[in-house]
């Protein structure tokens, strides 16, 4: 196993060392001078940039302080959210140079006084030619008549048409300005830059900005007409850690409580950290205001930093876990089941402890922070599943990589009886960036189909 762990390190390093050997070759390389103070200070990025980005995934966890996790998360994630960008503009901008190089060929022929063709002088008389020797095909014709001693030669007595010889160029001289090949590189390189930069400056914009509100109405069979038009808030994947800290968490929480909701369901991956390191991040968390309560699952990230700690510190805070629980409210049940990532520490979900035993007439929403549980759901009865995890794919196109690990990737899609919704989180986990998948906080309001 070791073996094989240290085959698959290597392969997975020596193909991100060529990846970013390939970003600045097309952009540091090919586009600046050798040895200019750009070109050093472009290369000093290039090295220093996935050094970060290493040294802010191998920070993560109590060995390392978490003030030095700060320092390296903000720099580090933010160059692999670019890097990405980078080489996905670099390697569509392949596909233009060929098109580009082309089109100033054409345009710099066309421009171009010299060429075209050349007229051709004919023999003055008849049954008489000469063929003229054309030194150089681009070079402007001279006429000259000559007389004498080369017309009793040539037995002609009119004008013959005499090509100067091109003028040769002196050894100093050299072509003024960038060549065709610099020109196309700063062309492709600077747009790919400036796409990059522009795509992650708003993608984190809109994380630091805060989700916005969405609001769905969720049609339930089971649903009696009293409750109809209850609003449960769902807000997932917040992401409290080294990047996003106790700021951000008040953004959430105002964002919630303005949307004065019936009830409130963190699905999962609050946090990216411990207890100790986290605690004053997650205060603003007890400001969470809702007649029916707050309710809390667990997300694989609870278990990465430690889920009993964390069950406790939500407890502290007033928010009320479901441990494959079920709690009875006003017209319907509210269910929750731990990740699926606790299974390894034998605290998985649990479908048979959470809705066993319930009155399947009664309509029931279920908290799991993974979509991929919903078939149990079905299998249980559930009439809406809740859940997050996925954040949209957060890092298009992490949306394709999502879809292959998920049977939904954000939004409402039935399965059998059972509905599912998906939300895209709050925050963000790695760079705090987002790119096709903008954050939410979904108020889902439940409706009765005996309305």
């Amino acid at each position: 196993m070791v073996v094989i762990f240290a085959l698959v390190s290597a392969v997975v390093l020596a193909l991100f060392g060529a990846l970013h050997w390939y970003v600045w070759r097309r952009l540091i390389r090919d586009t600046m001078p050798k040895g200019s103070l750009l070109r050093r200070a472009g290369s000093i990025v290039f090295v220093a940039g996935p050094l970060l980005s290493i040294g802010a995934m191998t920070a993560e966890g109590d060995a390392v302080p978490f003030l030095v996790q700060r320092i390296l998360a903000w720099p580090g994630y933010l160059w692999m959210a670019l890097f990405l960008y980078l080489l996905l503009a670099l390697l569509a901008g392949e596909a233009v140079r060929p098109v580009l190089r082309r089109w100033l060929a054409r345009r710099g022929a066309g421009a171009d006084p010299r060429q075209g063709a050349l007229p051709t002088a004919q023999a003055a008389e008849a049954g008489d030619s000469g063929a003229e020797e054309l030194v150089s095909a681009g070079e402007p014709l001279s006429a000259t008549a000559h007389r004498g001693d080369s017309d009793a030669a040539r037995g002609s007595t009119g004008p013959v048409a005499v090509l100067d010889p091109p003028p040769t160029p002196s050894a100093g001289t050299a072509p003024t300005g960038p060549s065709r090949r610099l020109f196309v590189s700063r062309v492709v390189g600077g747009t790919a830059a400036a796409v990059a930069v522009g795509t992650v400056g708003h993608g984190t914009y809109g994380v630091l900005r805060g989700p916005k509100v969405k609001r769905l109405t969720v049609p339930l069979a089971k649903l009696p007409r009293s409750a109809h038009g209850f609003r449960i808030a769902v807000v997932s994947d917040i992401h409290i850690g080294p990047v996003l800290g106790r700021g951000f968490s008040q953004r959430v929480v105002d964002t919630i409580n303005a949307t004065q909701p019936d009830l409130i369901a963190v699905v999962g991956d609050l946090v990216d950290g411990s207890v100790e390191n986290l605690a004053p991040a997650v205060e603003p968390l007890a400001q969470l205001r809702a007649p029916h309560g707050t309710f809390f699952v667990t997300g694989n990230h609870e278990y990465i930093s430690g889920a009993e700690p964390w069950i406790e510190k939500v407890r502290d805070l007033g928010l009320r876990p479901l441990e494959n629980a079920r709690t009875e409210l006003p017209g319907f049940d509210l269910a929750g089941v731990n990740d699926v990532r606790g299974e390894a520490e034998g605290q998985g979900p649990d479908f048979g402890k959470a809705l066993g035993d319930r009155d399947r007439s009664r309509a029931a929403v279920l908290l799991a922070h993974q979509p991929v549980v919903i078939q149990d759901a079905v299998r249980h009865g559930v009439d809406l599943q809740l859940s997050g995890h996925t954040h949209g794919g957060q890092l298009w196109p992490g949306n394709l990589i999502a879809e292959l690990a998920n049977p939904t990737v954000a939004g409402l899609e039935r399965y059998g009886d059972t509905q599912l919704y998906v939300s895209r989180g709050a925050g963000a986990w790695g760079p705090p960036v987002r790119v096709g998948a903008p954050s939410d906080i979904t108020v889902v309001e439940l409706a009765s189909r005996q309305a």
